[in-house]
């Protein structure tokens, strides 16, 4: 059990505020700007990422039909396993949405302004699609993000890997979006006074979220060596990117739980989406269960008593629900 676990046990406003909602935001959109050597201006630089976008709007629409495919082929047996309603699943209408999310990325790429803008330009509409998807039953946004996902991974592997890194950059920002319940986080954070000690906890551990991961990821790997997933060992670069993708994942969840005060959207999208995708995949429950472990690790360590308080039962929740008891499953 993590040290946060072992902590002791734990003000809404009356109308949303518009400023920590915006400034939550810009927190994350912050975590996109490029590292990157001053800016190129040759022509032949320009030409490059002329030609790239070019390729990529060319590919989209085969990309998509590729990735459905993928996914249908991956987790369409879920759909009568999980009895979920085959209306609620509309492959042209996902599709459309891929076409349209992938299209503005391109053309934000296309611009050469960093991934942070996209951030801006895509989150609100991201968070759209996820809420219309989610509203009914939130395991179709597994569905949905998959088709999504794939459609980015077969548009990476038509391009050149010099572009291929700066492109994913961008495609990442809408991994992010779909994956995560971040416009849940701003709408919750809406709710809270800008001097609000739960929303300033947020706020203070929320750049760190991304290094939290790698950090926790580098040390699964490090755990388990030999271990292989559906797509390959968890060193192999786009498994590994996954697994990040991932462990910041469960950040967002945790911390929506913080801001609404209450477990739902872990018991009803998180875990569900989890018992549904994972197996698939073959991760097995105890990598989950090191990573939840880790996890509580790293935000106590960063965080102060009082702070601890605030995520303790909504992490114990977490734990609960992903222990031995309930997945009794070991890698020994």
């Amino acid at each position: 059990m993590s040290q946060l676990s072992q902590a002791s046990d734990p003000s809404v406003g009356d109308e949303p505020e518009v400023e920590p909602v915006s400034h939550l935001a810009q927190l994350w959109a912050k975590k996109y700007i490029l590292r990157l050597d001053a800016k190129d201006d040759t022509p032949n630089a320009q030409n490059l990422v002329q030609q790239t976008a070019e390729k990529l709007e060319n590919s989209l629409r085969t990309a998509s039909v590729h990735a459905w495919s993928q996914t249908e082929n991956m987790i369409g047996h879920e759909v009568q396993r999980h009895d979920i309603d085959n209306r609620l699943i509309d492959p042209w209408q996902i599709s459309q949405d891929s076409f349209v999310i992938y299209n503005k990325a391109i053309a934000i790429y296309k611009q050469e302004v960093p991934p942070e803008y996209l951030a801006r330009v895509v989150g609100s509409y991201i968070g759209q699609i996820r809420t219309h998807y989610t509203s009914v039953d939130p395991r179709v946004i597994g569905f949905v993000s998959m088709q999504i996902h794939h459609t980015g991974q077969a548009l990476l592997k038509q391009i050149s890997p010099l572009q291929r890194q700066k492109v994913n950059s961008y495609f990442k920002v809408i991994d992010d979006f779909l994956y995560m319940p971040l416009q849940r986080a701003y709408a919750a954070a809406g709710n809270y006074d800008y001097e609000s000690p739960v929303l300033q906890v947020v706020q203070k551990l929320l750049p760190m979220s991304s290094n939290i991961a790698k950090k926790i990821c580098d040390r699964v790997i490090d755990l388990y060596p030999y271990y292989y997933t559906y797509s390959g060992s968890l060193k192999d670069t786009t498994v590994k990117n996954a697994s990040i993708r991932d462990t910041e994942m469960f950040q967002i969840y945790l911390w929506v739980c913080v801001l609404e005060k209450n477990i739902s959207s872990i018991q009803q999208e998180l875990f569900p989406l989890c018992v549904m995708l994972y197996p698939t995949l073959k991760v097995q429950w105890e990598l989950v269960r090191q990573m939840i472990h880790l996890l509580g690790k790293e935000i106590s360590a960063r965080l102060g008593e009082k702070e601890k308080k605030l995520f303790q039962p909504y992490f114990q929740v977490l734990w609960e629900m992903f222990s031995p008891e309930v997945f009794p499953e070991s890698l020994n």
